[in-house]
């Protein structure tokens, strides 16, 4: 891509995108205060600053780089309520890339009545995978209100997530948040509800990261240095590559493929992992990802990684059901996950959410989407990777 297109790219993003800008105020940073506690004349990042001093209202990422613990210790990881009221309040006529969700069918013979009710879950921007036992008490709210009992379907790929609900072959479905749009133009999902934690916390952040000692790398300017390696985790993750590719050159004039290969990791505990080990110098990181993997190691801490920037909150993977089941299972599917309690239960336990809140796609997802047409992201199922 030449610098003039990435120019056309990022005065796209400007005027196509108002929510975008607005949902996104204050990433960019500004004045956070005073220097950071590191002395230059020392050979330290004269930027790194101590966590005291971090303020989740104005982190002044422009002056400021903190140690993952200084954010982590104040849930800076996820968003709040106020945000996703934000995202769902706004007016969207039309959703700006892609097709919206499809309507449930008027014709009875095309409306979809399994016996057994088949759920799946993508690899998954918030959390590591999750296994058959962790959901069975969102299992058994399922069955009570359908009276159809649920059978777990584990897929260990984006693509093969879609293509078991185009199929048929999966009816609920946990989607990733970048593989949402794709599930719904190729799948046939239609998100409704998203988890909050106990604490009313939701979504996740993109952390711009480094390792705590790469005192040389300072802003996300520096991933376009030729001596710094970038790792992302895949191609339709979006903290892990969608979001950065579009943010990254909006706010910094860094474009991804351009002015640094992109070094695809896998996931983003290999890229946490990679930054850590000296794989990688830098990468974008899903923030809840980040934490679970340094929480389920005893050999990585807070402490080894450094943040030089963060995105302000994008919802979590929805839970999403095909659109042409019959009514009445849409409807207890729906009930099932946003009447229901799941505090003390292994689900809340392995998750971190007690409980479900309704979200509309078109507008909960309007950020993710105005990404991905800024990317030039075509919703063919090629573009998910294998």
């Amino acid at each position: 891509m030449s610098k003039d297109n990435s120019s056309r790219r990022r005065t796209f993003l400007k005027g196509s995108a108002a929510a975008l800008a607005a949902g996104l105020a204050g990433c960019a940073g500004g004045s956070g205060g005073s220097g950071g506690s590191s002395d230059s004349s020392s050979g330290g990042d004269p930027m790194l600053t101590d966590a005291s001093e971090f303020s989740a209202a104005n982190p002044g990422w422009e002056e400021h780089n903190y140690l993952s613990t200084a954010l982590t210790d104040v849930g800076y990881q996820r968003g709040s309520t106020t945000d996703l009221k934000n995202m769902r309040n706004r007016e969207v006529e039309e959703v700006p890339h892609g097709q919206p969700v499809q309507e449930t069918p008027s014709s009875e013979s095309e409306l979809l009545d399994p016996d057994t009710l088949v759920f799946t879950e993508s690899p998954s921007e918030d959390v590591q995978g999750r296994f058959e036992e962790d959901f069975q008490a969102v299992f058994d709210r399922i069955e009570e209100e359908t009276g159809k009992p649920v059978e777990f379907s584990k897929v260990d790929s984006y693509a093969a997530s879609v293509e078991a609900m185009r199929s048929e072959r999966a009816h609920i479905a946990n989607f990733s948040t970048g593989t949402t749009a794709f599930a719904v133009n190729l799948g046939g999902a239609v998100p409704f509800g998203v988890g909050l934690t106990p604490e009313e916390e939701f979504g996740y952040r993109l952390f711009a990261t480094t390792r705590a000692d790469a005192d040389d790398i300072q802003s996300v300017e520096d991933f376009a240095r030729d001596d710094v390696k970038i790792g992302h985790s895949e191609p339709a993750s979006n903290s892990g590559h969608q979001a950065p590719s579009a943010l990254f050159d909006q706010y910094f004039g860094v474009t991804a493929e351009e002015d640094y290969e992109v070094n695809f990791s896998g996931g983003h505990g290999n890229t946490t992992r990679g930054i850590a080990a000296g794989d990688y110098d830098a990468g974008p990181i899903c923030s809840t990802c980040m934490v679970d993997t340094v929480e389920a190691q005893s050999d990585l801490s807070f402490d080894d990684f450094k943040v030089v920037w963060a995105s302000a909150p994008f919802p979590s993977g929805p839970v999403a059901y095909r659109y042409n089941l019959k009514p009445e299972i849409q409807e207890g599917i729906k009930r099932a996950y946003l009447e229901s309690d799941f505090s003390d239960t292994p689900y809340q336990e392995r998750t971190g959410y007690n409980k479900f809140v309704p979200i509309d796609y078109s507008t909960v997802w309007k950020d993710i989407m105005i990404i991905q047409r800024y990317n030039g992201v075509k919703y063919e199922q090629s573009a998910l990777g294998s």
